[in-house]
């Protein structure tokens, strides 16, 4: 008797090639709570991914999910462009009272189309639009978004070459620790801007992530972003810090950069400024930057009412009292003792780790076995990306609301996933 093979999914007949997570992921996740996610099988998985970051709150926070089931049950606003409604009254409002006063942070907000990208493309155009300049800096082994413009300042080699055209006007420069300390910071972007035999147009801006999340979780010192601020200032070009996955408070503050006492000219959010993982960006910046004519940067989907409300939810819940904060630098330590335990087990490995808040970074001499590990986590039901430019790094990054007990659990399997795979 012939057995016939196992039919093959939708996914797969009929999904293009270009998925990606599925596949370290082969599972069909039905549900979500919290830092769970369970499958149609009833198979339960541990979270440690969040959504790339647009989940810090959890999957179906519960005070976020009552905010927008009682929205849209009284039939407020789904589709709005750019239109005045309550949704995004509140959130202004919120968001002013919560954030930016509180900080002493006298940011207008744009609402760009709802992606990291967007948001970007938006702070590249309105750099070059104030400064008249088309020079754009970024840093090694940045990654800032999937099209053009974000492109153009993205370091991996893989991603920029899906552009299939030339991406100008961008020049990438050492970020902090890329020369392993042999060279003083800056000491080569100076000399090029002093020089008028470098080659290197004027740049408009500088954009910079404090913490290279995609790029291998690469944490700039505070000393070294304090250095870039005053670079920037010195040399007439806007400091563009793009928060998308380290902001709304991954690294402990709500900003990763309050850490360093800087104010950038430009600030993108995406992600979980939303809170509950629906699309949202916001590009903000300093009131005098504010010269763009009306809808000079247009798009159907920048206002997301139903992502205005658990927005503002999330902010009213998490953000108010400067609980979160304390709560994401106590996981943190938590987390960096068992990556400690980890490395120190397994020497032999070349295993080391860095990171800030909740998010962590675990690198392996040899590229392949981060990869390795993750796939032998999921085994064991926990879902874990890898980063850098190899995939040679494993990447934590759990839920903000994720309870001490839920992380043991994870570092314990991550734990036994390396001891298993070494």
């Amino acid at each position: 008797m012939t057995i016939a093979p196992p039919a093959l999914s939708v996914f797969e007949t009929l999904e293009s090639e270009v998925r990606s997570y599925c596949r370290s992921w082969p599972a069909v996740f039905d549900r979500a709570q919290g830092s769970h996610l369970y499958d149609e099988d009833g198979h339960t998985y541990l979270d440690f991914f969040s959504g790339a970051g647009a989940l810090n709150y959890g999957h179906n926070n519960p005070v976020l999910k009552r905010a927008l089931i009682d929205y849209i049950e009284r039939d407020g606003i789904t589709h709005g462009l750019d239109m005045g409604t309550t949704a995004k009254r509140q959130f202004l409002e919120t968001f002013q009272n919560v954030v930016l006063r509180p900080r002493d942070l006298p940011y207008k907000v744009m609402f760009p189309g709802p992606t990291g990208t967007n948001a970007v493309e938006a702070a590249l155009k309105l750099a070059r639009k104030v400064k008249g300049r088309e020079s754009i800096v970024s840093f090694t082994n940045a990654f800032h978004g999937m099209s053009l413009g974000s492109l153009a300042v993205t370091g991996n080699a893989f991603k920029r070459a899906g552009a299939g055209i030339p991406l100008v006007h961008g020049t990438p420069m050492p970020f902090d620790h890329y020369l392993d300390g042999q060279t003083p910071d800056f000491l080569w972007f100076e000399r090029l801007l002093e020089d008028q035999g470098s080659g290197l147009n004027k740049p408009a801006a500088v954009i910079v992530e404090t913490v290279q999340g995609e790029g291998g979780i690469n944490v700039a010192r505070a000393e070294w972003l304090r250095a870039l601020s005053e670079l920037c200032r010195r040399q007439d070009m806007l400091l563009i810090v793009d928060d998308i996955q380290m902001g709304c408070g991954r690294t402990g503050a709500f900003f990763s950069f309050e850490e360093a006492g800087i104010v950038p000219d430009i600030v993108t959010l995406s992600k979980s400024i939303g809170g509950y993982g629906m699309p949202m960006s916001l590009c903000l910046f300093r009131p005098e930057l504010d010269v763009w004519e009306p809808g000079e940067h247009n798009g159907t989907f920048r206002g997301n009412n139903p992502a205005f409300v658990t927005a503002s939810a999330a902010l009213e819940a998490y953000w108010a009292d400067g609980q979160m904060e304390k709560q994401t630098l106590a996981r943190g330590e938590q987390v960096e003792s068992a990556l400690r335990a980890i490395c120190q087990e397994h020497t032999a490995l070349g295993a080391t780790f860095r990171g800030r808040g909740l998010v962590w970074g675990l690198e392996f001499a040899d590229p392949e076995r981060a990869t390795a590990v993750c796939r032998r986590a999921f085994e064991h039901s926990l879902l874990l990306e890898t980063s850098g430019p190899k995939s040679e790094v494993v990447k934590l990054l759990p839920a903000l609301t994720v309870t001490p007990d839920e992380l043991d659990e994870g570092l314990r399997i991550l734990a036994r996933a390396v001891r298993e795979t070494a």
